[in-house]
């Protein structure tokens, strides 16, 4: 049996955000601020780093400039330590011009990024909700 090093999640970074709507007019839903200085996203990411999941990669699309931002001023792991977060954007490609068509389709487009991370264990997660939970104990 693994451990939690040997999980990458994958978190959803979310579309549209109609129904948060004007907290989404420039940004995403993960991106939307919570309690001061945080961010949505941040939920599902403290909630890896808790569960000693270091590896996390967060699909992103729509209205995303912020959202990378702050992931990439937040998220800063030292050199002793061998996690990261990593933004894995829409991308339009040679053998496909089509942006992410939902949430299926968007881990279907980032196979090639997900195995070539060789994680045996892939966690995929909402970018977008409230909760606490040990991902630890439920790989267990």
């Amino acid at each position: 049996m693994g451990s939690t090093k040997d999980v990458l999640a994958v978190i959803l970074g979310g579309g549209r955000g109609a129904r948060l709507y004007p907290l989404t007019a420039v940004r995403s839903k993960p991106a939307v601020p919570i309690a001061g200085k945080y961010r949505l996203i941040d939920i599902p990411i403290s909630n890896c780093i808790n569960s000693g999941i270091y590896r996390i990669a967060v699909l992103t699309q729509f209205n995303s400039v912020s959202l990378h931002r702050h992931i990439a001023n937040t998220y800063v792991f030292d050199t002793f330590h061998t996690g990261w977060v990593q933004i894995w954007a829409a991308e339009q490609t040679i053998s496909s011009a089509d942006w992410y068509q939902g949430t299926a389709d968007a881990v279907r487009k980032q196979l090639f990024e997900i195995r070539a991370a060789r994680a045996p264990y892939v966690l995929i997660l909402a970018g977008d909700h409230l909760y606490r939970m040990d991902y630890a104990a439920m790989f267990d």
